[in-house]
């Protein structure tokens, strides 16, 4: 949910947010960034962070039922 001073904005310590191994995360698109964004589909499903690949964090989610395997930009996670 986005505040009416929030808009526009780009949260430089969601943009440099560090995850651990473990970590659960919230998938939740940020509009204003097109870089390592995921599926529309997996939209606010909730998955755990695995590894790490440059600036992208690996992320295992399921999917019915089968797990799979996202590369998403911190810009677009959010801490569980």
């Amino acid at each position: 949910m986005q505040y009416y001073r929030q808009k526009g904005k780009i949260s430089l310590s969601q943009y440099f947010q560090k995850l651990n191994n473990g970590d659960k995360v919230n998938l939740m698109t940020n509009p204003g960034i097109q870089k390592g964004r995921f599926f529309s589909r997996f939209h606010g499903l909730t998955g755990t962070v695995t590894g790490r690949k440059g600036f992208c964090y690996q992320v295992i989610i399921k999917d019915g039922g089968k797990e799979k395997t996202l590369y998403i930009h911190p810009i677009h996670l959010k801490k569980a």
